[in-house]
């Protein structure tokens, strides 16, 4: 999911970083003080999350929770993740920084789209129903996700074509991990924290 320097074109890039400075500036303005410790908790699991990674092939597959950033943050989700992009990147080497505005628009943009698509109904439904709903979510997120990253190769050229192939199907697996992973975070914060899923629906 980190693309990495030197491998898309320049307009790509620029493309990338203005919608990526929009989505933070947005995020940044829903990042309400109470969001703050969520907000950080949720970058910090995605930094984790992301830095295992299963080799397939050529490429290697790992963890996101996008979709669980997004349900729970909304717009805050988008310099939530920068910040674990960020982080990767100069501390890891993972993705690069020229690319970190594509890469924060690949994975905070589906989190922010699925948080939009599923979260009134986890935040209004049953317990069932919100399960189900956050399932949904973190798969659609991860789909989003390969997604937006095989069309960032293939507008950088026609030779990424398979690689972008292999972007979408060797991540099938890791949607239904994330979908479980979130429908079980989602449960379990609706018991114990439920006030996550008000102070949103307040802040919208």
């Amino acid at each position: 999911m980190h693309i990495v320097d030197g491998a898309l074109s320049n307009p790509v890039v620029i493309g990338g970083a203005v919608i990526a400075a929009g989505g933070i500036a947005l995020g940044l303005r829903a990042l309400t003080v109470e969001k703050i410790p969520t907000a950080g908790v949720l970058s910090a699991a995605f930094f984790v999350a992301s830095l295992v990674h299963v080799p397939i092939g050529p490429s290697s597959v790992h963890l996101i929770l996008n979709g669980l950033a997004g349900v729970i943050l909304g717009w805050a989700a988008f310099p939530a993740l920068f910040v674990g992009l960020l982080l990767q990147a100069v501390f890891f080497g993972f993705g690069g920084v020229t690319v970190l505005g594509v890469n924060t628009v690949n994975i905070a943009l589906p989190a922010v789209l699925v948080g939009m698509a599923c979260g009134p109904f986890i935040r209004r439904g049953t317990a069932l129903t919100a399960t189900v709903w956050a399932g949904i979510g973190g798969a659609l997120a991860i789909a989003l996700t390969t997604l937006f990253v095989a069309l960032s190769l293939m507008l950088s050229g026609e030779q990424f074509l398979p690689a972008a192939r292999l972007v979408f199907f060797a991540h099938i697996p890791v949607m239904a991990i994330e979908g479980v992973l979130t429908a079980a975070a989602v449960s379990l914060a609706r018991k114990v924290k439920p006030e996550l899923f008000h102070a949103l629906e307040v802040a919208r």
